[in-house]
């Protein structure tokens, strides 16, 4: 697997597969970032942001809709999506770093969880889920 830096690059594809991007740390930047290459377009995230959505993931403890959105559109309540931009999230809003650019949280962050063996992912056409996984890949984990 990739090492997830600059020069070596986890390359991802959507959950439904149609679309193949790719994302490194950038632990330099301020704040620190995950760097996503989609085409010719780069979107930036807060690099906590691994962290932070497994842990809620965690506490959800089932199959959490992705709800992916650009930026300018509302997100569904309850997904992933909604979570990544909520004042309720633990960096009080947008995990998105970009203006313009901060949506589709949802789309991007999911299958890079999945790589790293933090969750699973449905891949149907569309209206996919995640959960998170328990440590030992065990199965789902369940809320406290």
């Amino acid at each position: 697997m990739a090492t997830g830096t600059r020069q070596d690059p986890w390359v991802l594809k959507t959950a439904p597969g149609t679309s193949e991007y790719t994302m490194f740390r950038d632990e330099q930047s301020d704040p620190p970032a995950l760097v996503c290459q989609v085409g010719s377009t780069t979107l930036k995230y807060h690099l906590r942001a691994v962290g932070d959505l497994e842990l809620w993931l965690m506490e959800k403890g089932d199959w959490v809709p992705l709800g992916a959105a650009d930026e300018n559109k509302p997100a569904a309540e309850g997904t992933v999506e909604a979570w990544g931009r909520s004042p309720e999230n633990p960096v009080g809003g947008w995990y998105g770093l970009r203006n313009g650019y901060r949506g589709r949280f949802g789309m991007y962050l999911p299958p890079l969880l999945e790589a790293l063996g933090l969750v699973e992912l449905t891949h149907d056409k569309r209206n996919n889920s995640v959960r998170a996984i328990i440590a030992d890949g065990s199965g789902p984990a369940v809320s406290a």
